[in-house]
């Protein structure tokens, strides 16, 4: 919801907004490494002024948990007083806090191309590792508070055209991302039952982020297990042979 706030330490992939992961090894999403990422802050000690590198991913991550701690009401002052830097800092950057909130979706879109596969890299069973995929990128979620605020701001990136296109992109990767997984459950007759895999991907897409929402809205027992359980309902009735 490219959303939680949970700290970015709590999974793999870090802390997202809605459903946004914050990669901690996410680099800057144009493509540039951290390095050329970096800008210069003075710092003082005793009076001597040292410069510190400020990357790209320390100021998205602390947006990331700014925004899980606060939701929508979150201020660039918030972020920098995350991130111990100065508000300019983040005004050099991004320029504002809509440039910011363009820039981490950008950075997760990156960061769901690098990270949804091969966190199930070593599952052998294919359709496990769909399920296992999505639970784990959805798992910062998996907090009542964190889910809400990420779900406002979720409503604030939809009346937004530049987010709103820019999550678009972000679900179209994510079902890119999920086709070869389904595609290789298929190919092994594991999911005889199965729609096309373009509509497949879809629809445990679908499945993850609408469950995700609901969870949110009546959070009972573990959002992990409830979309696990969601999503093995429907992979069950995929599995059966289709009726002729």
């Amino acid at each position: 919801m490219p959303a939680t706030r949970p700290s970015a330490s709590t999974t793999a992939v870090g802390s997202p907004r809605w459903p946004i992961q914050r990669s901690p090894t996410q680099q800057q999403a144009n493509g540039k490494s951290q390095a050329s990422a970096a800008v210069n802050e003075l710092w003082f000690n005793n009076g001597v002024a040292r410069p510190r590198k400020i990357t790209q991913e320390r100021l998205l991550t602390a947006a990331g948990t700014v925004i899980t701690r606060l939701g929508p009401a979150f201020t660039l002052a918030d972020v920098a007083r995350e991130a111990q830097v100065a508000a300019g800092t983040l005004v050099q950057r991004f320029g504002s806090r809509h440039g910011m909130l363009v820039a981490m979706t950008r950075a997760a879109i990156g960061s769901m191309r690098r990270n949804l596969c091969a966190a199930v890299a070593d599952v052998d069973d294919p359709v496990a590792a769909v399920i296992q995929a999505l639970v784990g990128w959805y798992a910062p979620l998996d907090d009542p508070q964190s889910a809400a605020n990420n779900l406002a701001q979720l409503a604030f990136d939809l009346a937004d055209d530049q987010l709103r296109e820019l999550m678009a992109e972000f679900y179209a990767v994510m079902e890119a991302e999920l086709q070869p997984l389904l595609g290789r459950a298929v190919a092994a007759g594991d999911l005889p039952g199965a729609p096309p895999v373009a509509v497949a991907a879809r629809i445990v897409t679908a499945i993850a982020d609408g469950t995700a929402i609901h969870w949110s809205t009546c959070p009972v027992g573990s959002l992990r297990a409830r979309m696990r359980t969601d999503l093995e309902a429907v992979l069950a009735g995929w599995r059966r042979e289709p009726r002729t």
